[in-house]
């Protein structure tokens, strides 16, 4: 398998690198449709987590632009991935915006232990990256690719700019590492957990399993959680806002000042959804726990 992935991989390396730009986006647009047609199975989990999270509240037409949307999404992220292969800090900054950064710059200023917290929306490759250029190094958390060939790829493109990659499997120790020496780190909170793992908070209106890691280690270490997200604009460049710190309560009640973090979380992430919801990652099986019947 390993040798299709990079027959494919390189395939589409080759079509970004060497297909004039103003023909690159049609081209990119029309395999992103493509993929949704043939991908009938991911397609089904997309259906099933819109309908989760917008019901009747949309028509059935604005839920099948999300999902081609969505598909569009990652298909341009993977070509800006391959661009981003040993780009410079002057390539990587010239593509993004910066939107309330002194949220970030002052925490860095006051020395605080940081906690970067985002999700699989927008360009979420290049968010780190641009971070790490602009503001600080970071350790970031990501879960290791089923092919260890193209896993390598992956960990070179996430390792630029002083970047440090954990595997999700025991990252705990290299986050508490990290923070103990100041150095910020970065977590993707928005996809599901085991049962035995995660919280139970509230999301689109329904429960659903959320990881307690960033509550757990900002409650530990009296961290600052600055949500921050990264939006695609339409002329292949981004914005990345940072919103205000989430709040850790510091009461003798631990399991309840986890849980309130957790769930404010939540809400940050499903507002950002909200507001463009054809950039988040719908292909995930984020309910899987509370209706795993909805997606056989």
């Amino acid at each position: 398998m390993d040798s299709i992935y990079l027959f494919i991989f390189y395939t589409f390396r080759f079509l970004v690198r060497n297909t004039p730009f103003f023909i690159l986006n049609s081209t990119l647009s029309f395999l992103s449709y493509i993929v949704y047609f043939l991908d009938k199975k991911h397609r089904k989990i997309v259906s099933v987590n819109i309908n989760l999270s917008f019901g009747n509240k949309i028509k059935d037409n604005e839920k099948y632009q999300i999902s081609k949307m969505c598909y569009k999404n990652l298909i341009y992220n993977l070509a800006d991935f391959i661009r981003n292969q040993g780009a410079s800090n002057e390539e990587i900054l010239s593509k993004v915006t910066f939107e309330n950064s002194s949220i970030l710059e002052k925490s860095l200023e006051e020395n605080k232990k940081i906690i970067i917290m985002t999700g699989h929306y927008g360009n979420w490759e290049l968010l780190p990256l641009a971070i790490a250029a602009k503001f600080t190094p970071l350790t970031v958390v990501g879960r290791d690719l089923d092919s260890k060939v193209i896993h390598k790829i992956l960990k070179r493109n996430r390792e630029q700019f002083n970047i440090n990659l954990l595997s999700k499997k025991g990252a705990m120790r290299g986050m508490i590492k990290s923070l103990k020496n100041n150095r910020p780190v970065g977590l993707l909170v928005d996809q599901n957990t085991k049962d035995t793992e995660g919280l139970l908070v509230d999301f689109f209106g329904k429960k659903v399993r959320h990881t307690p890691s960033v509550a757990i280690l900002a409650k530990k270490f009296n961290a600052v959680i600055i949500p921050t997200f990264i939006f695609s604009n339409n002329d292949n460049t981004y914005n990345i806002k940072f919103f205000d710190p989430i709040i850790m309560n510091n009461t003798k009640d631990t399991e309840d000042d986890i849980f309130k973090c957790v769930q404010e979380q939540a809400k940050i992430t499903e507002q950002v959804i909200r507001e463009k919801p054809n950039e988040w990652f719908w292909l995930h099986k984020r309910w899987k726990n509370q209706y795993k019947n909805y997606y056989n």
